[in-house]
Order: C-alpha cells, then sequence, then structure tokens
C-alpha cells in the first residue's frame, strides 16, 4: 500500500502522540483507551509496510484482546475488586531521575547508531521512504516505552508500556526487513522478509500472553493487598 509522504509524516506523528497519550495520562481508562486506537493505528502502519496479515493480526491481538484485556482490568469481576481509575501512586524519588535518563538517553543513541548502519546515512535526514519513517518512529516508541516502564510504579501503566516498546520493537523489525536505501552500506544479507514478519506475529502473541499473565497477577495482587505496585509493601497503597 502506497501513500503519500505527507501522509506518511501524519501517520508517523499520530503514532507518536498516541503512545504519548497513553503514558502520560493519568486516568487509566483512557489509557488503555488510546493504547486501543494506537494499535489500530499499528494496523493501518502494517498496511502501509505491504503485510495485510500482520494488519489483521495487530487488529485482532493489539486492539481487541491485549487492549480488551487491559480495559477489563479496570471492570472487576467477581471476588476481584475493581482497580480505580485513576493512578494516585507516588512518584519515583527524583534522585533517581537523572540515571535512568543517562542510562535511556545512552540506549536511544546506540539504537539510532544502529539504525544509521542499517538504513544507511539518510537515517539523519528528512526520511526518503516510508518504511525509513515508520522505523526511526519505532525508535522513538520504543524510547518512550522504556522511559515509561522504568519511571511508572503502577502496574497497569508499566503493562501499557510494555506493550507499546514491543510495538516500537517491531516497527523497527520491519524496517530493517524494508527494500533498503541506496546508500545503505551492505554489511550483510538483507534480513528475509517472510521470517521477519513471522518473527513480529510471534512477538504478538507473546505480548498478548504477557499482558493477560500481567493483569491476573494484578488482579490477584490488589484483591489480596490492595497493591498496584511491586513495592507497595514498604507503604499502604503506594
Amino acid at each position: 500500500m502506497t501513500i503519500a509522504p505527507a501522509a506518511a509524516w501524519v501517520l508517523a506523528s499520530l503514532l507518536l502522540l498516541l503512545a504519548g497519550f497513553c503514558l502520560l495520562q493519568r486516568n487509566l481508562w483512557r489509557a488503555c483507551q488510546g493504547f486501543v486506537a494506537f494499535a489500530l493505528l499499528m494496523s493501518l502502519a502494517w498496511l502501509v509496510l505491504g503485510s495485510p496479515w500482520l494488519a489483521l493480526a495487530e487488529a485482532l491481538l493489539g486492539a481487541l484482546l491485549t487492549g480488551g484485556t487491559l480495559l477489563w482490568t479496570l471492570r472487576g469481576r467477581g471476588a476481584l475488586p475493581r482497580l480505580e481509575s485513576v493512578d494516585e501512586t507516588p512518584r519515583r524519588a527524583r534522585l533517581s531521575a537523572p540515571l535512568r535518563w543517562l542510562l535511556i538517553l545512552s540506549w536511544l543513541g546506540l539504537s539510532g547508531a544502529a539504525l544509521v548502519m542499517l538504513l544507511g546515512l539518510d537515517a539523519l535526514s528528512p526520511p526518503a521512504s516510508t518504511s525509513t519513517l515508520l522505523t526511526a518512529t519505532g525508535v522513538l516508541i520504543m524510547g518512550l516505552g522504556l522511559w515509561a516502564f522504568s519511571a511508572q510504579r503502577h502496574l497497569l501503566r508499566r503493562l501499557l508500556a510494555f506493550n507499546l516498546l514491543g510495538s516500537g520493537v517491531f516497527l523497527l523489525l520491519a524496517g530493517v526487513a524494508a527494500p533498503a536505501p541506496a546508500s545503505m552500506i551492505a554489511l550483510m544479507e538483507p534480513a528475509p522478509i517472510a521470517e521477519v514478519r513471522a518473527l513480529i506475529f510471534i512477538g504478538l502473541v507473546v505480548a498478548l500472553l504477557g499482558s493477560v499473565l500481567g493483569a491476573a497477577l494484578l488482579l490477584r495482587l490488589h484483591a489480596q493487598g490492595g497493591q498496584v505496585t511491586l513495592n507497595a509493601v514498604f507503604g499502604s497503597n503506594q
């Protein structure tokens, strides 16, 4: 599926905006709804990248099942009490923030260097192709997911970060398998597209199973001690 460069930029921008909304929104219901919208937009990205089967898998496994699982945790069932719809857990100590940012920036720098090695120097300028643009978008989404996973304490918000981090990885893999720019430094054989797409599909299944397991553990932890974080034992309802 071919789209105009302006439309590709709009798609990449919306992916980043929805990812940021999911990770920064403290209203958990809205954050999970934002993830469903993000997964549907990812389906469109797979269509643009020429992977209709991945688009269908993203809509079913990502938006419907994973998104539905995350929303289900806020409903409460039977003996499992309903989670609060707003994340009111205290923020992490400010003293740990510089170290987290240093690690995240270092990781982004290494990812950017790897992107240049894979896609050539065109990755440093406005992307010349849709696949390059979405690959760079994937790296940024990975950075957002990594930051959120390290900064947030609420386990449901960490599940959101886990899924968004995975989506960024999948976009990066798809970019690696896409046709390379003419300026690419070909140090190795291109990754077989079919094998990479199969790997992404397996990743979607693993992300779904991880989300279901994480949601079940979160609900059980909340039912037994009213906790929504792993270190809440050191403080009541933190």
